[in-house]
Parts: structure tokens; C-alpha cells; sequence
């Protein structure tokens, strides 16, 4: 594929511009200072490189350093040489897995200085919180959890809860918390929020968290409150008296009755259409915080044929006429962005389900994880903050990636060199190293 000096320039930039921010020096290293052949940021610059070049194994990252031009290797990567897969393997099982919590965090705070998590998509911040679980061949009871496969094999769970920064338009993966194996989603919910809370509170990004109905519970609700944040549960028969009534007043009104409603085309004469209902209601039914309950009711029509039809019931703290209509409607999509941005990305375009890279060590896997988040979040807020034109913000991903890599692989001096980003000093300091000669 064809590709423009001046594209790859930018496409350049968004490395040598956003790796310096992540601080990777303030990782901690869990190696012994004397005799290291490699620096702990120059292994982690290559291992980010190499998933957003959309390599799908260590391997993969070892032949990238092969292959990427001197000027990438040296002043991009900060390695002077191939690095050996071994290598980065035992680095990444030895690293702690907050330490690169630590590290998203400082992501999204730059970005938030940048002004990149400006609340485009929706009228207030909101943050959707949502498990997700990869399936390894191994489990150690603490961060993968131990699960019995069909003919009994034994494997492990690894699952974290992503929060997804879902009012910004580019829907930045803002936290991954680990689930440990003794425990589930609607348990660690609430450390979820206070987590969040407690790192970004100041930044005042978010005034509410949205999740489904695996975490709605009366005392999930209250200690949402609690944090001063708002809530918007998906509603089950799990919380059977919440949902009957809601049944009751919402699940009988017609189509022509809904207050917003939305259609997108899926291609060919295939439709999808949402019809939104509010009651106030409910109003202190039950949970003394809860004001507004919805009712979505999707339905799929093709060529003029119902052929499916599904309703979603949400409740919510925030008073009905505090958003429009329309908005209300918008923030229900908008909530399953969790589901189509990070989760689809890491598990379609970065596979990070086929492919997780390391398998028979949960805690490396759980830093690959993490890292691959970073990962999401470099190339999230390039398309759809960075780049200004709207052909460019529906680039696919792959296509995206398939940019970048060979931008890595064609890179010469001048695409590295600009005003804005001075060379890294860390780049001079590795070079320096013995071993990289």
C-alpha cells in the first residue's frame, strides 16, 4: 500500500510524541541493576510499538525490531539491535501488574491535559464499566481464576473490569481493574468506583458510571451515590421487584408512544430501529436515590420484516428532565460503546483473545493485558482526536494499523525529526548502554 511522506510523518509523531508522556522509566524494575543487556523502557517502547504495528506475538515483536528502519530502532525504540523474545518474555512475568495501572493512569491524565477527553459524544462525562474475561491454558488462583473446560481440562479465567471513558468520542480504556479469582464482577464493583474516584476525582471527567445488570444491586446504587457520582444500571429479573414494576408501566406502550427514537442501516434493506420510553414513575421506588427508569426496545427489520425484537430496561439517579429526550436515548447507545470500542478492538483488531502472547503465566499475561490497553488508547485517541478529517476518523482499525507499521518500516531521519518533539534524552542514554553496541 501507497503512503504518503507527509501521512507518515503524523503517524510517526503519534509515537514519538505520546511514548515520552507515559514516563516508562518510573516503571518499576523488578531485575537486578548489574548486567542488564536491556533497559525496562526501551523493552516496554517495544512491546507497545509492536501491538499497535499489530504484531500477535513475541515472536512477531522480536522480528519487528529486525525489521523497522536504524533510525525507528535507535531514536524511536531506543534499541540498536534485534531484541530476543525470551528477553521480553521474562520481563513482562516479572513486572507488577498496578505498575502499568500506574502507567494507564498517567495516559489518560496527559491526555486530559491535552483536552482530549472533551465531552463530545455526550452532554455529561460518564464512565461504562464492563468484565472482560481471557481464557488461558493455566491458572495460579489469584489472577486467573481456575474453571473446568469441556472433558475436564483445567484452564484459567483472566478477567478484568474495564472502565471506558464513553462520553469522549474517542472512548478511552481509563482503568482495567484485575478481578481476582475469589471473587466477580458485582463484588468488585464498588473498589472499581472508588478507584476511579480516587484517580481521576480531581480531573472531574466523569459524573457517572454506567454498567449492566451483573453489577445492579440496592447497595452498588447507594455507594455510587455515596462517591457524589450517578448511576445507570441495566435492569434484570435479577432485581425482580424493580424490574416488574417497570414491566408494568413501560412494557405495554405502543411504538407511536416512544419520546425518541433512532434508526441505522445496516446495509442492504436491513434496519435497525430503537423506541425509548421514560417513566418518572418510579421515582423512590424501592431505592430511595433512583429517579428515572428507561425501556429501549430495539427492533431489527428486513426488507420490511420484523424479524427481531428485544427490550432493555436501564434505571438511573439522574432526574429525567435533566436531559433531553434524545440525550437519553443517546446515553443508552452510547453505554454499549464499552462493547464496540475497547473490547472489540483488543479482541478483533489487536487479538488479544487468540493471541494474548504469553499463556502459561497469569501474571504475565494479566502486564500484556494492561499493556494492550495503553496500546488501544494510543491509537483510539490518534483516529478519533488527533486526526481531524471525518474519512480519517472512520479509518478501520486494521487499516490503521497495516498505516502504522509500515510507516515503521519505511521511517528515514527526516520523518522523525520535527519542532514540536525534541528527541527523547532517553534515547541518547540507551544508545549509550554497552550492550546495545
Amino acid at each position: 500500500m501507497s503512503q504518503s511522506a507527509r501521512f507518515r510523518r503524523r503517524i510517526l509523531g503519534l509515537l514519538r510524541a505520546r511514548l515520552p508522556e507515559l514516563a516508562l522509566d518510573r516503571v518499576e524494575d523488578p531485575r537486578h541493576d548489574k548486567g542488564l543487556r536491556w533497559q525496562l523502557p526501551a523493552l516496554l517502547s517495544v512491546v507497545l510499538t509492536a501491538m499497535v504495528a499489530g504484531c500477535r506475538s513475541l515472536r512477531d515483536a522480536e522480528e519487528l525490531t529486525t525489521r523497522v528502519t536504524r533510525c525507528v530502532g535507535r531514536r524511536l525504540l531506543h534499541v540498536a539491535r534485534r531484541v530476543p523474545d525470551t528477553t521480553l518474555r521474562t520481563v513482562l512475568c516479572a513486572l507488577s501488574p498496578e505498575q502499568i495501572r500506574a502507567l494507564l493512569h498517567r495516559q489518560i491524565r496527559q491526555a486530559h491535559r491535552r483536552k482530549s477527553l472533551q465531552q463530545t459524544a455526550l452532554p455529561i462525562g460518564v464512565v461504562a464499566i464492563d468484565g472482560k474475561s481471557t481464557i488461558l491454558p493455566s491458572c495460579d488462583d489469584h489472577f486467573a481464576q481456575r474453571q473446568t473446560a469441556e472433558g475436564g481440562a483445567v484452564r484459567g479465567a483472566l478477567r478484568t473490569m474495564t472502565c471506558c471513558l464513553i462520553s469522549s468520542s474517542a472512548s478511552p480504556c481509563i482503568d482495567a481493574i484485575p478481578i481476582p479469582a475469589d471473587t466477580n464482577e458485582m463484588a468488585i464493583y464498588q473498589r472499581c468506583v472508588a478507584d476511579l474516584v480516587e484517580t481521576y476525582g480531581q480531573l472531574d471527567c466523569f459524573r457517572m458510571v454506567a454498567t449492566d445488570a451483573g453489577s445492579c444491586s440496592q447497595d452498588n446504587a447507594a455507594f455510587t451515590r455515596s462517591q457524589g457520582l450517578h448511576y445507570l444500571f441495566a435492569l434484570k429479573s435479577t432485581q425482580p421487584t424493580l424490574h416488574d414494576e417497570a414491566v408494568r408501566l413501560l412494557g405495554a406502550l405502543e411504538d407511536y408512544e416512544a419520546v425518541a427514537r433512532s434508526e441505522d442501516h445496516l446495509g442492504g434493506d436491513r434496519v435497525v430501529r430503537r423506541n425509548l420510553h421514560i417513566t418518572r414513575q418510579m421515582d423512590g421506588y424501592c431505592w430511595e436515590h433512583l429517579r428515572t427508569v428507561l425501556r429501549v426496545q430495539s427492533q431489527t427489520w428486513d426488507h420490511g420484516v420484523l424479524i427481531k425484537s428485544e427490550d432493555r430496561y436501564f434505571v438511573c439517579s439522574l432526574a429525567a428532565d435533566r436531559l433531553s429526550n434524545t440525550q437519553w436515548l443517546q446515553l443508552v447507545r452510547r453505554y454499549w460503546m464499552v462493547e464496540n470500542g475497547p473490547h472489540y478492538t483488543l479482541d478483533v483488531a489487536l487479538h488479544e483473545d487468540d493471541h494474548p502472547w504469553i499463556e502459561a503465566d497469569p501474571q504475565g499475561a494479566l502486564v500484556l493485558a494492561l499493556l494492550r490497553r495503553v496500546a488501544y488508547n494510543l491509537l483510539a485517541l490518534f483516529r478519533n482526536v488527533t486526526l481531524r478529517s471525518e474519512s480519517s476518523r472512520m479509518m478501520p482499525w486494521r487499516q490503521l494499523i497495516g498505516e502504522l507499521r509500515q510507516a515503521l518500516l519505511d521511517a528515514c531521519d527526516s520523518d522523525l525529526t520535527t519542532r514540536r518533539t525534541p528527541i527523547p534524552a532517553l534515547a541518547a542514554a540507551s544508545l549509550s548502554q554497552p550492550a546495545l553496541g
